[in-house]
């Protein structure tokens, strides 16, 4: 027991070392890294735990090694401070020689819990060696029938750097018979060879040496040397020949740069330098030589460029392989290109309408054909749009396509498409190519003009200024464009006898309406007409709408009195018995207003009077009554002045004026003369029949009046018979209070008056009951008086 217990750690520590090296190749990112060759060891290479995102502390905690393939370790890592660092001096020509890149791989072990972390370390080349070649003494044999321009290939020299510090250049020492040219391998290198230019004689030189140098691009360059011992041969008499005279060969055109292609092979039967071939491009082509290279010595034709089907399909090269005798033999070398899909396909638009006019049904809206490089299926295409649009795809002829409209459009409801046309061809993986174009959809004059109201009610104050702006009207059309400009105009009206021409006007572009002249209400209260919308589009399209214009009244009549009247001839007067009351009636002054509302509401009030506080008017009907109780120190005759005032704003009033005489009685009649006698002949009949009216009238009031005042100075005489005295009956307080049971009018009668301007006659009604109408309140401005009316009876 005591003896196997050492071996079970040495079996886990096996069995982890098997398991890592299966997990050798797996892993998640690599990390990569770069360093120059030739640093010191210890060299700081990157901080490990930062580049892994770990904390210092957690990559001891993890135990963290770096693994490499091999016993060699090349980096060492610092789990303290987490940097990585070079575990030696590296030679980048010792570990890879001319392998360029130089890749050291490595991994990074995590073991709790356990992560595999692959890595990578490019040693990058410095210039620390010369161009070498592997012989000091290149031998040349050439015979002396060499042609002119033969060329002879030269040993290339060695330089264990890479990239622009290996060999760039060679050079030769100056001779008649040869100069020096280089051309490019497939490998990056760059072979010397030399080209003959004068006919070497052995007989007069059997040899001659060179020196060839060797240049790299380092800074400042390095180079080497060799002797070129050029030995002069005698003529050779067997010519290579090639194994086949063509060869064909398949290659697909995504093969890597430096992929072999094929090898050619040819035979000379001489022996020594004559049985030695070199290979070589014949008179190739400038396409030839830049995709393909060919290796001298072996014969393999090599890539130098990747191929392109679409570009050239096949090559057709002759090969040429060299003895060392200068004789040659030729093959033919004919190379198929194999497509592969790495070519989108291509769209080209033939003709394109950008504008489609609305309501036209299967409009052309694109032609355009389509085209893939490629061939077979991977040349093959579809063509597609996308769904829920009007349109449609119709393929023509081969590869080609039209797009129409599916059916006619409306700008209104939509104006503008965006429609992407999508090629997609059949290879593996599919290819596709997309190409969009906007549609716009060019307007149609289909909408009439639509105003924003089907009737348009506008309110202008009577004696307005002339071409006052009133209101406006607005019409819109959906269309665009010309078609979407709208004109306005008056329509002619219903009634031919209304002038509306010179009533209003519209501005044709913006529809606003104005009154050309000032408007009377009492002429004219409303106005009502048709405006129409035209748009300017072909044929033209129209609207109407219905335009009322209601005319308001302003205070611009005075009132006009009707009784009593106020003309030339003698002034009416008013009788009043002395034993009248306070209350009693005496007149009542009878106006109208010729505007409405308010600006035709009356108001009364006694302006003047011979003796004030004798009499009163009532503000509201104009009625004239006695304040107080007469005596017999009142003045018989009195001149009172009424003024009628209505309620406009500004307010317009009139006055009349009342000669009213105190009488005892109506026994002895007051009958003054008039001042002037009016002609008989010229006598108006109505007037006449007036005149006889008003007398009638007169008559039965003033036996009313006197039966009145017999009744009330009988009852006073039984009053003072029984030591009592009278007092009103009801309480007045002030001027124009109505007082029961006095006088011979009561407060609910009025005076009607009805008259025809300009006729001079006139019809007159008084005493008859009705309920007081009260009109609405306008604005107006003053009138003249018509006096054109009768007078009362005149009395002395």
């Amino acid at each position: 027991m005591e003896t196997q217990l050492p071996k079970t750690p040495q079996k886990r520590q096996v069995i982890a070392i098997i398991i890592l090296l299966l997990l050798w190749e797996a892993g998640g990112a690599t990390i990569k890294y770069s360093v120059l060759e030739e640093r010191d060891s210890g060299s700081f290479v990157t901080n490990l735990a930062q580049d892994l995102g770990l904390d210092l502390g957690e990559l001891a905690a993890r135990g963290a090694r770096i693994l490499s393939k091999g016993n060699k370790q090349h980096l060492q890592l610092d789990q303290k401070s987490g940097n990585l660092l070079l575990n030696e001096k590296l030679d980048r020509e010792e570990l890879c020689g001319d392998t360029d890149p130089c890749i050291l791989y490595f991994q990074v072990l995590l073991k709790n819990p356990v992560q595999f972390i692959q890595g990578e370390l490019q040693l990058r080349d410095v210039n620390d060696h010369a161009p070498e070649f592997l012989e000091k003494e290149i031998l040349l044999k050439i015979s002396e029938s060499s042609h002119l321009g033969t060329a002879f290939p030269l040993k290339i020299a060695q330089d264990l750097d890479v990239g622009s510090n290996t060999v760039q250049n060679y050079t030769i020492t100056t001779n008649s018979h040869f100069h020096l040219f280089t051309r490019d391998h497939s490998d990056g290198r760059k072979y010397p060879g030399l080209v003959l230019d004068k006919a070497l004689d052995r007989e007069e030189q059997p040899e001659l040496r060179l020196t060839l140098t060797a240049l790299d691009g380092g800074s400042p360059p390095r180079t080497g040397t060799s002797q070129v011992l050029i030995i002069v041969l005698d003529i050779n008499d067997n010519a290579p020949e090639f194994a086949q005279l063509l060869y064909e060969v398949q290659v697909s055109e995504n093969s890597p740069v430096g992929s072999l292609v094929i090898a050619v092979s040819a035979r000379d039967l001489d022996a020594g330098t004559y049985g030695e071939l070199s290979y070589s491009f014949f008179q190739s082509s400038n396409q030839v030589i830049q995709v393909f290279e060919i290796n001298a010595i072996t014969g393999e034709i090599r890539l130098k460029r990747m191929l392109d089907f679409e570009e050239i399909r096949s090559y057709r090269m002759e090969i040429e392989a060299s003895d060392g005798g200068g004789l040659s033999g030729k093959c033919t070398v004919a190379i198929q290109v194999m497509d592969v899909n790495d070519n989108a396909p291509e769209l080209t638009m033939s003709l394109l309408n950008s504008d489609i006019p609305e309501n036209t049904p299967e409009s052309v809206v694109a032609i355009f054909g389509i085209s893939d490089p490629d061939s077979g299926d991977n040349g093959k295409m579809m063509c597609s749009i996308q769904d829920h649009l009007p349109f449609l795809l119709k393929l023509t002829v081969e590869n080609f396509y039209t797009l129409v409209t599916e059916g006619a459009l409306d700008r209104e409801s939509r104006a503008q498409y965006n429609i992407t046309i999508t090629v997609t061809d059949l290879g593996t993986p599919r290819l596709k190519t997309q190409h969009n174009i906007t549609v716009l959809v060019s307007d149609v004059n289909d909408n009439a003009p639509a105003f924003t109201q089907t009737s348009y009610t506008l309110f202008v104050r009577e004696n307005n200024s002339p071409a006052l702006h009133i209101g406006s009207v607005s019409a819109t059309d959906t269309d665009a464009g010309a078609n979407a400009q709208v004109t306005y105009s008056l329509l002619p009206p219903q009634d031919p006898h209304l002038p509306l021409a010179s009533l209003v006007s519209i501005n044709a572009d913006n529809g606003q309406l104005f009154a050309l002249r000032a408007l009377d209400y009492e002429a004219l209260r409303a106005l009502e007409f048709r405006v129409g919308a035209t748009d300017r589009g072909s044929p033209a399209l129209s609207s109407q709408a219905l335009v009322r214009v209601l005319v308001l009244d302003a205070n611009d009549n005075s009132p006009f009195v009707l009784y009593p009247l106020q003309n030339g001839s003698a002034p009416c007067t008013e009788l009043v018995p002395r034993a009248a009351e306070p209350g009693y009636l005496v007149s009542k002054v009878v106006a109208v207003d010729g505007d409405s509302g308010q600006n035709a509401w009356l108001s009364y009030q006694l302006l003047k009077a011979t003796e004030p506080g004798l009499f009163g008017v009532w503000a509201h009907n104009g009625e004239v009554r006695t304040a107080r109780l007469l005596s017999e120190r009142d003045a018989a005759k009195h001149r009172l002045v009424v003024l009628v005032k209505d309620n406009g704003e500004p307010p317009l009033s009139a006055s009349v004026t009342l000669h009213v005489l105190l009488v005892d009685g109506f026994s002895q009649p007051y009958l003054p003369l008039p001042e002037a006698a009016a002609d008989p002949a010229q006598a108006d009949p109505l007037t006449v029949y007036l005149v006889i009216a008003l007398a009638s009238v007169s008559s039965l009031f003033l036996f009313s009046v006197l039966a009145f005042v017999a009744v009330r100075l009988c009852r006073r005489g039984r009053a003072a018979s029984v030591g009592g005295f009278s007092v009103p009956e009801g309480h007045f307080p002030g001027h124009l209070v109505d007082v029961g049971g006095t006088g011979t009018l009561s407060q609910s009668y009025r005076y009607e008056v009805c008259l025809m301007g300009d006729s001079g006659t006139s019809e007159f009604k008084f005493l008859k009951p009705i309920l007081p109408n009260f009109p609405p309140q306008v604005t107006g401005r003053e009138m003249e008086e018509n006096p054109t009316l009768g007078n009362s009876f005149p009395f002395s």
